[in-house]
């Protein structure tokens, strides 16, 4: 498949830092994947849930947007030749509390998860497929804490939640007391 080059910077974005989360993945056990560093940590596991419920919430938002976009007759048809990168994000490192909806359960068997994980990446190809396919900026929809962000910025910025979450992973198992096995 071929994107517009800046859907295709966004998608391999997407691609390298959910394989740098899938090899840090790679191998645990279930004592591994449940295991917290401390009560209000999130495990493994944890983080590899909030990671899929985070991108099938998106996937959901490229489906609502796109269609009320339809419905209302504003979806832009074809991707803009005037588009050549996605605008920048604030400053999504700081810490912040997730919403509900996106909160993971823990104990979640640890190949189910990924499965889940792995399976939610091949559906996500036809949310990108839609972002490529119109303009994006006219797409907008409120983020509880950056405010409107377009439906790229949407992706972009699950590309860079993957990456604290990976960061968070490697912090968890290099953890004083992380099982061996």
């Amino acid at each position: 498949m071929t994107f517009p080059a800046p859907v295709q910077k966004l998608w391999d974005e997407l691609q390298t830092v959910r394989a740098d989360v899938l090899r840090e993945v790679e191998g645990l056990t279930q004592a591994q994947a449940d295991w917290k560093p401390g009560p209000k940590d999130w495990s493994v596991g944890e983080i590899v849930h909030h990671l899929t419920i985070a991108e099938i919430a998106t996937g959901k938002l490229t489906t609502k947007l796109t269609r009320d976009a339809e419905a209302a007759g504003t979806l832009a048809a074809g991707f803009p030749a005037d588009f050549h990168e996605i605008k920048p994000l604030p400053d999504v490192r700081a810490s912040a509390d997730a919403p509900e909806v996106v909160w993971p359960e823990h104990g979640k068997p640890i190949g189910d998860l990924l499965a889940t994980m792995n399976a939610t990446r091949e559906r996500s190809v036809q949310s990108l497929q839609k972002v490529a396919s119109t303009d994006p900026r006219r797409l907008l929809f409120k983020h509880f804490r950056f405010g409107d962000l377009d439906l790229a910025q949407w992706w972009k910025l699950q590309a860079a939640h993957d990456g604290i979450h990976l960061a968070q992973i490697r912090d968890v198992k290099r953890a004083a007391g992380f099982p061996a096995r």
